[in-house]
């Protein structure tokens, strides 16, 4: 993977498990993580919810896992997407460059979107109460996801389009990514997010967002 990714012109830091790799990062940021969760002592999925505390890294898992409780587990855990092995160098390249094109200020929309008692801020990348101004932390994800919804109010966008506008691609995509997701939107932006009110599943169509 590392001489792979050096040829595409990336710098690389490596780490040998989940606490080098954490105060590697710590000393040295990075612009996306690469998390196996086969990892000796500190485990993959402890190592991502480390590092999400942290930072809002987007995180990919890399694993040998397919099962899909795995998979879910490890977005569950803070991850923005996931890779099994064995792939191809050309896959994880792709997802990286999806990943880092996320990253880049979220196109021309409304300068802010309101609902409930939140309103988000495209151009400031803030998701705060209207009250008494204190933020919601989102991971860049969670914000993109966020914007694409509250930009078609009361639209319904299935898990295609929203792979394709906020992961950059539809062919290695996953719906799994979109739902995991979206689970972890509502606990932050719903009052109860088991009786959700603004972010709404529309069965066999896929979400939206009610202001």
């Amino acid at each position: 993977m590392r001489l792979a990714l050096e040829a595409e012109g990336y710098e690389i830091d490596e780490a040998a498990n989940g606490e080098e790799a954490l105060e590697l990062f710590s000393e040295h940021p990075a612009d996306v993580a690469l998390i196996d969760l086969m990892l000796p002592g500190m485990d993959g999925f402890e190592c991502c919810r480390a590092l999400r505390r942290q930072s809002a890294v987007p995180i990919i898992i890399v694993t040998a896992r397919s099962d899909t409780h795995d998979v879910v587990a490890g977005l569950e855990a803070g991850a923005d997407d996931y890779v099994t092995k064995p792939f191809v160098t050309k896959e994880l390249g792709a997802r990286i460059r999806a990943l880092l094109r996320r990253v880049r200020p979220v196109g021309e929309q409304p300068t802010v979107l309101a609902f409930g008692d939140l309103e988000l801020v495209p151009e400031e990348g803030v998701l705060r109460h209207k009250g008494d101004g204190t933020e919601v932390h989102c991971t860049k994800t969670e914000f993109r996801l966020l914007c694409e919804l509250a930009s078609s109010p009361s639209k319904v966008l299935s898990r295609e389009q929203l792979l394709d506008r906020v992961w950059g691609y539809d062919y290695f995509g996953d719906g799994r990514l979109v739902d995991v997701h979206i689970r972890r939107l509502r606990t932050k932006v719903e009052p109860d997010p088991a009786l959700p009110r603004h972010i709404l599943t529309v069965r066999g169509m896929g979400y939206k967002l009610v202001p």
